[in-house]
């Protein structure tokens, strides 16, 4: 069965109707904030219906340290669940978790591991933002260690990774599974793991289910909103032109709105979109996108407690998270011709 999601902020935000930072300011006991009885009665009543973990306190007493290593935290915007996920999992085993920004420099991540070694911490967690492969440096060795959201080629290191390729096919499953046979596939940079992996996924899923690949309805680089919309407007122009589309990215699938829009079809009755990632942003489009989990807050969850569970070495493994599906209201059956 699956896991229940524990409800995050964010979740409480929507459902009270208020911004994240308010409900961090109430859940959090910030005094002096400008925020009304009323509202902070809402937010503390629906965290505890929604089961939102309370604060353990940490004993002042033997608190112990993993670090968390992350090469950069502006260019996607998912380090948040990373570190979220990564404190909350260590507070409920009274441990702290200290975070270096490292822009990848190899002297900053010595450095670092350098004060972890001395200070006796329990273990390091060496993440990237980007799903990428690494080269660690040799002092991770020194250390028990996890590679999160990245893999050594040398296999030296357990490594927990998103399932991407798996996600992808579900996501082009269920295009598939409302009907649609002309499916496209907006696909990310061709340089990166996630792209690759996604791109994969949603050809496995076509073969699976025995619809032809078609090269000219799998187009990109899709990143941005802007590439999004360019290459959707393309697809609009092929002579048979798709019936869903699986975006490698929330951002991309905005992009892909903004498009049909402009062409005046209506998100899902004259095409359905799915996206990836889960972002923020797109529970208010309209019509609210269907997407897949990018699961960062597991894996970070994940890593913390198989390093503070390790009795001794860590040897090398992978574990895949899975993406699941979050689902909206952006698919529908394809229109009858």
């Amino acid at each position: 069965g699956a896991m229940t999601k524990r409800a995050t902020m964010n979740d409480i935000a929507l459902a009270a109707g208020v911004s994240q930072a308010t409900v961090s300011l109430v859940l959090n006991e910030v005094t002096n904030a400008r925020v009304s009885s009323t509202t902070r009665r809402k937010v503390k009543d629906l965290a505890s219906d929604m089961g939102y973990p309370s604060k353990p306190a940490l004993t002042r007493t033997g608190v112990s340290i993993i670090g968390l290593l992350i090469d950069d935290v502006t260019s996607t915007p998912f380090a948040p669940p990373f570190l979220e996920g990564a404190r909350a999992a260590a507070a409920e085993r009274g441990t702290l978790i200290a975070t270096f920004c490292t822009g990848a420099d190899p002297a900053t991540e010595a450095a670092a591991l350098q004060i972890l070694h001395a200070t006796g911490a329990k273990g390091v967690l060496y993440t990237t933002l980007v799903t990428r492969s690494v080269k660690p440096p040799a002092r991770l060795a020194t250390l028990p260690a996890i590679l999160l959201n990245c893999h050594d080629t040398a296999r030296r290191f357990p490594c927990v990774i998103p399932a991407d390729a798996d996600g992808a096919m579900t996501a082009t499953a269920a295009l598939i599974a409302a009907g649609h046979r002309r499916i496209a596939h907006l696909a990310g940079e061709n340089w990166g793991e996630a792209a690759r992996d996604r791109a994969q996924g949603y050809r496995r899923a076509l073969a699976a289910h025995g619809i032809p690949y078609d090269p000219a309805l799998q187009t990109g680089p899709a990143w941005t909103v802007a590439s999004g919309r360019d290459h959707t407007h393309h697809l609009l122009n092929l002579p048979d032109p798709p019936t869903a589309i699986f975006c490698f990215n929330d951002r991309v699938a905005i992009g892909c709105y903004e498009a049909l829009h402009d062409r005046g079809l209506n998100v899902p009755h004259d095409v359905s979109v799915i996206g990836f990632d889960n972002d923020d942003l797109v529970a208010n489009l309209q019509p609210p996108l269907t997407t897949m989990v990018l699961p960062h807050d597991e894996m970070a969850r994940f890593a913390v407690a198989t390093l503070l569970n390790a009795q001794g070495p860590l040897p090398h493994s992978r574990s895949h998270i899975p993406c699941d599906l979050f689902q909206r209201a952006s698919i529908a059956p394809p229109k009858p011709l």
